[in-house]
């Protein structure tokens, strides 16, 4: 069980409770909901059927976006964890 969860069930299950509350928190800050969410996911989707390859494009943005951010910080990460 514990190579299937990645740890003990105690132990997943006390993490999986505290990011929960995290994240919660932090969702109940931004006014975000899980219907919103769940909402928005059906819009692109919706929007992406409609627009065919032109929605490509705006995820396509979004990606580049993302990864402007991520991956510089990942290939900090990296570089800083093979210091150690």
């Amino acid at each position: 069980m514990q190579r299937i969860l990645g740890g003990s069930p105690a132990a997943v299950i006390t993490k999986l409770i505290f990011l929960s509350l995290l994240v919660g928190a932090f969702m109940s800050l931004v006014g975000i909901t899980p219907q919103g969410l769940v909402s928005g996911a059906i819009e692109v989707l919706r929007d992406l059927w409609e627009t065919g390859f032109e929605a490509f494009g705006t995820l396509g943005r979004w990606l580049a976006y993302g990864a402007v951010v991520v991956v510089p910080i990942y290939v900090v990460a990296r570089l800083l964890s093979a210091l150690r």
